[in-house]
């Protein structure tokens, strides 16, 4: 998984949170998540347009926070970015998690593979998520992180690009 250096880049939620977001399901009306086929693929389609909007506003808002701090944005400009960006990204859950939630309906077997895969694009939210912390970080910051989490025996720099760790290794 390569990492995008671009700072003006704003990363979008893509297939990273769509199998968690076919599976993930809000129960709308508290009877309990019914299993008949409208009210699954509705709960399923808005827990899917839920998970896409967190994602996308936390990875939106780390990495704006970063030009913000460099100041080349203003808080406004990132407002603004954070709502265009979740509201793209909303649109896109919706259409996932209704095709996810159909084809769930029709083929539950697939909730075990779609489980599985879940994890896997959690983990690479989480990397990038992650990333976008780091990006929001100053030098001081990142030298006294980097200092806690050798103490505490956690080695940050294998989530970093090699260039950074290689700068950082050379700090120290």
């Amino acid at each position: 998984m390569t990492r995008e250096l671009d700072p003006f880049r704003i990363p979008q939620a893509g297939l990273e949170v769509a199998a968690m977001a076919g599976l993930f399901s809000i129960d709308a009306n508290l009877n309990g998540g019914a299993f008949n086929g409208g009210e699954f693929v509705a709960e399923s389609t808005l827990g899917g347009v839920a998970i896409y909007a967190v994602y996308q506003a936390l990875l939106t808002g780390l990495r704006t926070e970063a030009l913000l701090q460099r100041g080349a944005i203003s808080r406004a400009v990132q407002l603004q970015m954070i709502s265009a960006t979740v509201w793209e990204s909303v649109k896109q859950g919706a259409a996932v998690s209704l095709v996810l939630g159909v084809i769930l309906l029709v083929c539950p077997w697939l909730s075990l593979p779609l489980s599985l895969l879940g994890l896997v694009g959690m983990g690479k939210a989480s990397l990038d998520l992650f990333n976008a912390f780091w990006d929001g970080l100053d030098e001081s910051q990142h030298a006294e992180l980097l200092a806690a989490s050798l103490e505490a025996g956690v080695n940050l720099r294998r989530f970093l690009n090699g260039d950074q760790a290689a700068h950082w290794a050379s700090a120290q």
